[in-house]
């Protein structure tokens, strides 16, 4: 009897879960995807890139959805099984709420390991992975040649653009050229211009004709240079620049790069953006356990009308450790605060609260201290309106 019970409420959270998860997750991309298509349509670049993009988003969006998916869940199965007189079944056949709640936690543990995953290595990697494919896209309209209306990186600071190109790519007219380099932008206009082979042929010659140069001196000073033919002083590379190596933020970086790093005797990145990273990464995965202590009593309250005070307190609490998270983690990769109190200290504060909430119904399932304090508010607004009703009511009667 044992495992049909437990087995039957695990069947009961696969359907809500896998539904507010791809829910969730539909929202978050479906925003994002617009922007990806609009960064496409600027480069030029085919439709692949956009579903690499998307792909590589998913585990940074599915680390933001799974926690609320999963506390969502855990609150629709309890409030139904209330609903349906389930839950006073099995608690009247000698089953205590802790063992209702096992097979949640049981998952929530597996949740924790997967997310110890997803937060210490994949997302990692599909992040640069990301900026990658999104370099690529926007250097897409290079590739030695030039698109119309469409800035191309040429690499070594140059990007250029012009109103009209031929068919081959290569010779264009009103140019537009902004070169960047030691803090200086130098740009260039013409009203044609040709990209031709260098000598050795594994470069191009940009000749232009008929533009001006404006560009400033380090002493602040602007030139303004006018020419019938000139030439870019530097060869542009037919193929696009690599993009850098990984590691070059502390997101990009797993949690074993990060331990690493943080114990280095010369650490690549700042020690304390290191550590606010990783402590923050084992916090949000260390979090899942704790979710069904909170979801299940007020689930369980919802059969006695407190459904909508379950939710808010349980959406309040949720986005006070979200919060409570990110603002320890920069306070942390400040230096402000050390990485520990900063960042472990929201889950803490979380820990205790759903744990005593969670004691406190125990022993009378369905109420908690929160259902408790509700009835409270309403008593006592109820209390207000009956005396603002008789005033009214003995006026009425004169």
């Amino acid at each position: 009897m044992s495992g049909i019970v437990e087995r039957y409420l695990l069947g009961l959270l696969v359907r809500p879960l896998t539904v507010s998860l791809g829910t969730v997750l539909i929202a978050l991309l479906l925003e994002r995807l617009l922007r990806l298509f609009d960064i496409v349509a600027a480069s030029g670049s085919a439709f692949e890139p956009v579903l690499l993009m998307v792909a590589n988003l998913l585990p940074h969006y599915l680390g933001l959805a799974l926690p609320a998916a999963f506390f969502a869940s855990i609150f629709m199965v309890v409030a139904k099984l209330g609903e349906d007189n389930e839950l006073d079944a099995l608690l009247a056949s000698g089953r205590s709420i802790f063992e209702i709640t096992l097979p949640f936690l049981v998952v929530s543990v597996l949740l924790s390991v997967f997310c110890l995953y997803l937060f210490g290595f994949l997302q990692p990697h599909s992040r640069y992975r990301y900026h990658v494919v999104r370099y690529d896209a926007l250097n897409a309209g290079w590739n030695a040649k030039v698109q119309e209306n469409v800035f191309a990186d040429a690499g070594r600071g140059f990007v250029l653009t012009a109103d009209g190109v031929d068919g081959t790519g290569r010779k264009l007219t009103r140019v537009f050229i902004r070169h960047s380099a030691d803090g200086l932008d130098e740009i260039t206009t013409a009203e044609t211009g040709e990209l031709v082979p260098s000598a050795g042929g594994k470069e191009l010659v940009l000749l232009l004709q008929k533009g001006h140069i404006v560009r400033e001196d380090g002493n602040g000073v602007i030139e303004n240079i006018a020419f019938e033919n000139g030439v870019a002083h530097e060869n542009f590379a037919i193929d696009t620049p690599p993009f850098r190596p990984r590691g070059d933020s502390e997101r990009e970086l797993t949690l074993p790069e990060l331990w690493a790093d943080l114990h280095s005797a010369q650490p690549a990145l700042e020690p304390s953006e290191l550590a606010g990273e990783m402590h923050a990464r084992l916090v949000r995965s260390l979090s899942l356990p704790l979710l069904p202590l909170l979801a299940v009593p007020l689930g369980m309250a919802s059969k006695r009308g407190r459904r909508a005070p379950g939710v808010v307190i349980a959406c309040l609490m949720l986005l006070l450790l979200q919060q409570g998270v990110q603002i320890g983690e920069s306070l942390a990769e400040s230096g402000k605060v050390a990485a520990i109190p900063a960042v472990w200290g929201p889950l803490a504060l979380f820990s205790a609260f759903s744990i005593w909430l969670f004691r406190a119904s125990l022993g009378s399932p369905g109420e908690n201290p929160v259902t408790r304090a509700v009835g409270t508010v309403e008593g006592l607004i109820g209390g207000i309106n009956l005396r603002r009703k008789k005033p009214a009511a003995k006026a009425a009667s004169r």
